[in-house]
């Protein structure tokens, strides 16, 4: 499991990713009181528009960062990333007006959205054997997972004898540690072939190859289910603990940590699960757990609220299911890329899947005013089976990487045909992704 470490570039870049994210876990606590300390009883609308706005960041900057991505020399790339982020942190605490923090939120998650896929795409290239890599992933996802746990607890403590100000400060700090840990390693330089390519063209190919990959289609639509799992756990935890009940703020952090713990036990259970069955195979068992939580929630909600014990049973379960769903994302990932095309496609993902989000967000929390909560619960699964089936649809269960397929576009003496051995009358069979040579999945007009 923890054999990456191995590795000294990865170990270093893992560091920075901790670093950087208990900043983003002290940031998420100090907005909060700041938002409350400008907007009083309105800090929820504050807060929930500062959401927004993040997801729409994730969404419209992602691409076309990803598109120039492979441009740039990643190290200084990354660098001048997280001094920005360092930068806007330390503003923070001067605001003194609302509208402020929607514009350096908006500011801050830009460059969040340019930093995160560029950074992922990169752990590809410096693990290149995939078991090692799946490793890479699960201990990405237990990364996540324990910052959701340590930072609240770590912010609970800084408060006790600092103002909530100062968290801003520890993110800055975590921004620059991060930095510097980047600057202390050499990641793998990427020679692109697509410099001559128009803006439209490179913002753009990310997505376009994304959708034209039958397992990356699949993964999206999982992306769907995992969201709808995600964003009831997310959004309606502290309104169900709280109003239905009636449990205090400790009783809230403890069903999350439920949550979290099962994702860690799936993070830390997949490496092995993976050798033995597909990526598809595992995703979709994910998808269902997602569908059975929230189902199986819904129908206890039906005659009465559902009691603590079904609370956290469901809870446990989502979290096992999100993990099964996301962590295997990466493999997917690498696997319909080469190292040109990857931070593209790698942003395409930040961007599609937080879409998905932008969409479950708003639903599940409006569906938890207005209705009951088992038809919120039921239209969550509604939601995430809608996923499933789309993903059994356009995602084939025989999905080999080697595809024998033809070029009537390319001459004969075309490179590519020198690149990769041909068997006759223009065909030939290599790892198929969806580039510049091979525009369409074979079997698709």
């Amino acid at each position: 499991m923890f054999t990456p470490f191995r590795n000294t570039t990865y170990r270093r870049l893992f560091t920075a990713q901790v670093i950087a994210l208990v900043g983003t876990g002290l940031l998420t606590v100090a907005l909060g009181l700041l938002a409350y300390e400008l907007a009083g009883a309105d800090a929820g609308l504050v807060l929930g528009t500062a959401l927004a706005i993040k997801m729409i960041a994730y969404v419209g900057i992602a691409p076309v960062v990803g598109g120039f991505a492979a441009l740039l020399p990643r190290r200084p790339f990354l660098i001048a990333l997280d001094l920005v982020r360092a930068a806007i942190a330390l503003l923070l605490p001067f605001i003194s007006e609302v509208w402020q923090i929607y514009v350096l939120i908006f500011l801050l998650q830009a460059s969040s959205a340019a930093f995160t896929p560029t950074f992922q795409a990169t752990i590809p290239d410096i693990l290149p054997e995939e078991r090692e890599y799946t490793k890479a992933l699960s201990l990405s996802r237990l990364a996540y997972d324990l910052e959701s746990l340590i930072s609240p607890a770590l912010a609970a403590a800084l408060l006790a004898v600092i103002s909530f100000h100062w968290l801003f400060t520890g993110t800055a700090i975590g921004f620059v540690g991060s930095a510097l840990l980047v600057a202390s390693v050499t990641l793998p330089s990427v020679v692109t072939q697509t410099q001559k390519s128009g803006f439209f063209e490179r913002t753009t190919r990310g997505l376009r190859n994304y959708l034209a990959t039958p397992r990356l289609r699949g993964l999206l639509a999982l992306n769907l289910a995992a969201a709808a799992g995600g964003a009831m756990v997310i959004v309606n935890t502290v309104v169900y603990v709280r109003s239905v009940l009636g449990g205090d703020a400790t009783d809230v952090a403890f069903a999350l940590a439920v949550f979290g713990a099962g994702s860690m036990i799936a993070a830390l259970a997949l490496p092995s699960l993976l050798e033995r069955r597909t990526d598809r195979t595992v995703m979709l068992t994910g998808g269902l757990g997602i569908i059975t939580g929230l189902g199986g929630f819904s129908a206890l909600s039906v005659v009465a609220p559902a009691g603590w014990w079904a609370l956290y049973a469901t809870w446990l379960l989502l979290g096992v299911s999100y993990s099964a769903i996301l962590t295997p994302s990466g493999r997917l990932l690498r696997r319909s890329s080469n190292e040109d095309g990857r931070p593209a496609l790698f942003a395409a993902q930040f961007a599609l899947s937080h879409a998905c989000w932008l969409i479950t967000y708003p639903m599940v929390g409006w569906l938890g005013a207005t209705t009951s909560w088992s038809m919120v619960f039921l239209v969550a699964a509604a939601f995430a089976g809608v996923g499933i089936a789309l993903a059994v649809l356009v995602w084939p269960a025989n999905d080999p990487e080697v595809i024998e397929h033809s070029h009537p576009d390319l001459g004969p003496e075309h490179p590519h045909w020198r690149e990769h051995a041909t068997t006759g009358e223009r065909r030939h069979a290599h790892r198929f992704i969806v580039d510049e040579h091979h525009r369409n999945w074979p079997g698709r007009a």
